[in-house]
C-alpha cells in the first residue's frame, strides 16, 4: 500500500473508530490537526487512535511523548505507520 492509499484508509478508520457522524473521510485534510483547532478531538479520542494503531497496524505507542509526535495529523500518523509497521516474514 502506498502512502496516499494509507492516508485514505486512515481517514476512513478515524471516522469509524471515533464515530464522527458529522465528518466525512474526504473532509479531513492531511495536515489538519487532530486536537484543538482542526478536528477538535479530545483525550478519549486519543486513546481510540492508539487502539486503532494497535489493532489495525500492530503498532504500540509506549509513551506520552511518542503519542504526541504520532497523533498530530494524517501525515504524521501515516509516516509513523510506514516506519514502524512490523514486517511480514
Amino acid at each position: 500500500m502506498n502512502k496516499e492509499e494509507l492516508k485514505a484508509q486512515l481517514k476512513e478508520q478515524i471516522v469509524t473508530y471515533l464515530n464522527l457522524m458529522d465528518v466525512k473521510p474526504e473532509d479531513i485534510k492531511d495536515d489538519e490537526p487532530f486536537f484543538g483547532e482542526g478536528l477538535g478531538l479530545d483525550s478519549i479520542d486519543s486513546l481510540e487512535l492508539i487502539v486503532l494503531l494497535e489493532r489495525e497496524y500492530g503498532i504500540k505507542i509506549n509513551s506520552t511523548a511518542e503519542g504526541r509526535k504520532v497523533l498530530v495529523d494524517i501525515n504524521a500518523m501515516a509516516d509513523y505507520i510506514i516506519e514502524n509497521t512490523p514486517k511480514q516474514s
